[in-house]
């Protein structure tokens, strides 16, 4: 599903290159429930934004469902971006004049899906969330875990290879941050490959393998007894 290797990324900084990532070996395959973890400058965002197809690696290789990710246009880019990858953030990204079944349909209009067929897969989706009930109201009118519920539904609803969440858990309350580690749980028990990037030890407990980085490579890789959320 997806292959990387010896992966270097450099920043210029003005007066000197910051090495960031320093030889990355990573392979995950279709179904995984990975986490990345690391401290702040380990590296762990830089290696989201190369594999969420944001940002291009100097060296080395990637590969995304078989595909060589490297010297894309912007177009091409975002057509794999659309294709092969879901995104869900710490901070939503809702669009706050549109309400939610707008904002999970909103993919679909970038792929000229008809609005019909849109709205009708984008309430299907807010109902696999829990969240039909609530299609008409804007995203002022949700709370944190309503709003991280919407994004995951857009994230789904292109039905993508990959899930990448970048701390989706971060705004969110102990008690919120539970209910959406358990709906990504039930998410990946259905066969979608979810990465996670996270700084909090008891999200990472709730994923299958943890990827530990530090100053920009693998410190640790171990597949972990994942604790089931009831």
């Amino acid at each position: 599903m997806l292959v990387i290797k010896d992966l270097h990324k450099s920043y210029d900084t003005g007066k000197s290159k910051l090495h960031v990532l320093k030889g990355i070996n990573l392979n995950i395959g279709e179904g995984e429930f990975v986490s990345i973890m690391g401290s702040s400058g380990s590296g762990k965002s830089t290696l989201l934004n190369i594999i969420g197809i944001l940002d291009e690696k100097d060296s080395g290789i990637y590969e995304l469902d078989g595909i060589a990710i490297e010297h894309l246009s912007e177009i091409r880019a975002a057509e794999y971006r659309s294709k092969f990858l879901g995104f869900i953030f710490q901070s939503f990204n809702l669009i706050g004049y549109k309400n939610a079944l707008e904002n999970v349909a909103l993919p679909l209009y970038y792929q000229d899906v008809p609005r019909k067929e849109r709205n009708k897969r984008a309430m299907d989706y807010l109902e696999k969330v829990g969240l039909a009930d609530w299609a008409t109201h804007m995203p002022n009118e949700l709370s944190g875990g309503q709003k991280q519920r919407v994004a995951i539904a857009r994230a789904l609803i292109t039905d993508p290879k990959v899930i990448l969440a970048d701390e989706p858990t971060g705004a969110l309350d102990s008690k919120t941050t539970y209910d959406i580690m358990k709906l990504l749980q039930e998410i990946n028990n259905n066969g979608k490959t979810i990465i996670v990037v996270t700084h909090e030890p008891d999200v990472a407990a709730e994923t299958k393998r943890n990827v530990v980085l530090r100053d920009g490579i693998i410190e640790s890789d171990t597949f972990i007894t994942q604790r089931v959320l009831a």
